[in-house]
């Protein structure tokens, strides 16, 4: 991964690199009379190139060297022994000496720059002392020239770090104004998951970001939109038993003592109906509440719990609860409760009498499965995608029921961040079996 972490303090340290060398290298150049002593063409090898000169080629070879480099540079120069006295003549006039000696204690009044350095021969291991001296024209033009590149490199180092620094502004600018039109687009319920594939492909921080925003805004749009399905459904479902409540009272209203009674019963399956409805609408809705911590649940006692509780109303059913001894879950159990009681109801349905209805939980890696299996006639196979959704019933179902239970135990399974899977079985009947992890991992989708 290419981390924008990196980018910026790769960013932060060239910028202090450079703006430190160049700093300590115009001051070098400025002040220090060793930069001049290595760099100015006058000075820089004349102590090295005089002394072979010298010892070579004699006095008259190395005046006559000292005397070009002063017709060429404008530079006087003077050689010592280790005792003070010239070695030769030099070009230093004896008028400018005495100048010099008299602005002794102000130097900075004098129309030069005095240099000095010291050079050992490698031959003779005699030390010679240089004295030279720079006219101020000559040094001050010498550092015109001289500063040409290091301010062209101070330029060049300014103008790579701006565009540097624009390129990582860009980087960080551009991903985060997409960011912030998707969020307001997702606001506004007009997002589209394509609006962020370019940037999703990047291999940074903001790639993972806009991975993970396109999920949310996959997920929110479908929560979304499961919710308007579910304010349909709803008003739907509620229509049918309002309206036949509404036609029982306009009947009562009108009927005659002796008939009216006769409608009070149908009145009353109508209102049981009527809150049976709302009571599984309100289940549904409040799956999305938080429940709290999870708990240990105890599975074996509330498989048998739901199986004396559902046969008390399908005495002549049978049920097989086979649950394996190192079953442990974690989860909460009023929500587990509700969504098998609901698939165990849904089995007792369709099951013919003399069949055995098998409620299974086994453990399978770290995975918790329990399975409701009834040998009723099944589904349809281009039916089964659409079973869980609310209010879905398949064509052709005579079975009581509003289509919630499946959808209440899709939802709990999906809170245990787990999933509800539903299939005919092979040899015939129909299996409804929730995969949960034996940790709930809390899922807040649809």
């Amino acid at each position: 991964m290419r981390s924008l972490f990196w980018r910026i303090l790769a960013s932060f340290w060239l910028a202090i690199a450079l703006v430190a060398g160049l700093s300590i290298l115009l001051g070098h150049m400025l002040n220090q009379d060793a930069w001049i002593l290595s760099r100015h063409p006058g000075v820089s090898k004349l102590a090295q190139n005089w002394t072979t000169l010298y010892e070579e080629k004699g006095e008259d070879v190395a005046q006559d060297y000292l005397q070009q480099r002063k017709r060429r540079y404008h530079i006087d120069v003077q050689v010592l022994n280790e005792s003070g006295e010239a070695v030769v003549r030099g070009t230093f006039p004896p008028r400018a000496a005495a100048l010099e000696a008299r602005q002794h204690n102000d130097p900075a009044q004098l129309p030069w720059r005095r240099l000095t350095t010291e050079y050992t021969s490698p031959k003779t291991n005699e030390t010679y002392l240089f004295i030279y001296r720079i006219p101020h024209p000559e040094l001050n033009a010498w550092h015109r020239e001289s500063l040409i590149w290091p301010l062209s490199a101070l330029g060049i180092a300014l103008v790579v770090l701006t565009l540097f620094s624009l390129l990582v502004t860009l980087s960080i600018t551009r991903p985060l104004s997409r960011l912030r039109g998707a969020v307001h687009d997702l606001g506004q319920t007009t997002y589209q998951q394509n609006s962020l594939a370019q940037l999703a492909n990047r291999r940074d921080e903001f790639g993972v970001l806009a991975t993970d925003f396109n999920r949310m805004g996959a997920r929110l749009q479908a929560l979304i939109g499961s919710q308007r399905q579910l304010l349909r459904d709803v008003s739907h479902e509620l229509r049918s038993p309002l309206a036949r409540l509404r036609i029982a009272l306009a009947l009562a209203e009108r009927a005659e003592p002796a008939e009216r009674e006769k409608l009070w019963p149908r009145l009353a399956r109508e209102c049981d109906r009527l809150e049976s409805l709302i009571s599984e609408i309100l289940v549904l809705a409040r799956l999305d509440a938080d429940f709290g911590d999870a708990e240990l649940v105890d599975l074996d006692e509330m498989l048998h719990h739901l199986k004396g509780d559902a046969l008390l109303s399908a005495a002549d059913q049978q049920v097989r609860i086979d649950v394996h001894d190192d079953v442990e879950l974690l989860g909460w159990p009023d929500m587990l409760e509700r969504a098998l009681d609901n698939l165990l109801r849904n089995a007792l349905r369709f099951n013919p009498e003399g069949k055995t209805i098998d409620f299974l939980a086994q453990r399978e890696g770290d995975r918790l499965l329990i399975s409701v299996r009834d040998h009723g006639p099944g589904v349809a196979p281009e039916f089964l995608p659409q079973l869980g959704e609310p209010f879905y019933r398949a064509p052709g179902q005579t079975a009581p029921g509003y289509g919630l239970g499946l959808a209440i135990a899709k939802r709990a399974a999906e809170r245990h961040g787990g999933h509800l899977m539903l299939a005919n079985h092979p040899q015939g009947g129909f299996v409804a079996s929730m995969d949960l992890p034996l940790e709930p991992i809390i899922s807040g989708g649809s």
